[in-house]
């Protein structure tokens, strides 16, 4: 269903492009919503893409997967967790022996000093427990404002804007913003829209980036919000061309999870292979 409306909303750009012009903050806010409100129609399951079952698992992984995909990080957290269930079993880990798993995550060592040391502090400063707090996670060795609010947002149901890559390429191709520092964006774009929505917002944004509005080439001609979008046309605009470009589920490949949530198996998504795996 999504794939056919992208097709009538592409042909219907296509048919009739223009100009795009200034528009008022009035028209601004209500764009910015209705693109949220399609992007929540067409990925209903969105979710972290990075596989957790308890806070501490997702502070750490969302840590990992700096410079890394989710992907990369799913693949590598199943040892690592295994053998450090706790934050008290990871601050008092060997070293050498954390490197060895974390190795295929890349920059292995900084992110072992880093899932080491904020274990450390959890284990010394909160009991061992992940703070629902921001103010007491960007504390933590290795974990800034846009982990805290991933944490936040899908370990405490706490509303966050997690300004990844990402959302920070498609709302300022949107022209949600023109603001290029990550803090500043979390601030224009959180203007925008109610702070109960700032998470799943999250979700869709980051979503249509990985699957749909890539970096290189976007896939405008398959894109359910193209006429919506100031930037149409800088990617494939024919429909045929486009549907060869997306990734993930809507390509037929699987996506960031080996352990996704039931909702995106049911509308058709696939897990991610384990490490090593052909």
């Amino acid at each position: 269903m999504a794939v056919s409306k992208a097709r009538k909303a592409a042909t219907a750009v296509t048919e009739a492009v223009k100009p795009w012009k200034p528009e008022t903050r009035t028209a601004l806010v209500r764009r910015a919503r209705k693109i949220n409100r399609e992007l929540a129609e067409v990925y209903p399951y969105a979710h972290p893409e990075l596989d957790f079952e308890n806070p501490f698992q997702l502070l750490v992984a969302t840590v990992l997967s700096a410079q890394t995909t989710d992907l990369r990080v799913n693949q590598t957290t199943p040892a690592l967790f295994a053998k450090y269930p706790t934050p008290e079993d990871l601050a008092a880990a060997n070293p050498e022996e954390v490197e060895e798993v974390l190795r295929p995550c890349g920059f292995f060592r900084a992110k072992t000093r880093s899932v080491i040391g904020l274990s450390k502090a959890l284990t010394e400063e909160f009991g061992g427990e992940v703070p629902g707090r921001l103010e007491d996670l960007v504390k933590l060795p290795g974990v800034g404002r846009k982990t805290a609010f991933v944490v936040l947002g899908n370990a405490f149901g706490r509303p966050g804007i997690t300004v990844d890559t990402h959302f920070q390429r498609l709302v300022r191709r949107w022209r949600w913003t023109e603001e290029s520092e990550p803090d500043k964006i979390e601030a224009a774009v959180g203007a925008l829209f109610p702070k109960s929505e700032w998470t799943d917002l999250s979700h869709h944004v980051i979503w249509h980036g990985r699957r749909i509005c890539h970096a290189r080439r976007p896939a405008c001609g398959a894109c359910p919000i193209a006429p919506l979008c100031p930037a149409y046309g800088e990617g494939e605009t024919d429909p045929e061309k486009a549907r060869k470009l997306l990734k993930y589920e809507k390509g037929g490949f699987p996506g960031q999870r080996l352990n996704p949530p039931q909702a995106y198996l049911d509308a058709g998504g696939r897990p991610a292979p384990p490490l090593g795996a052909a």
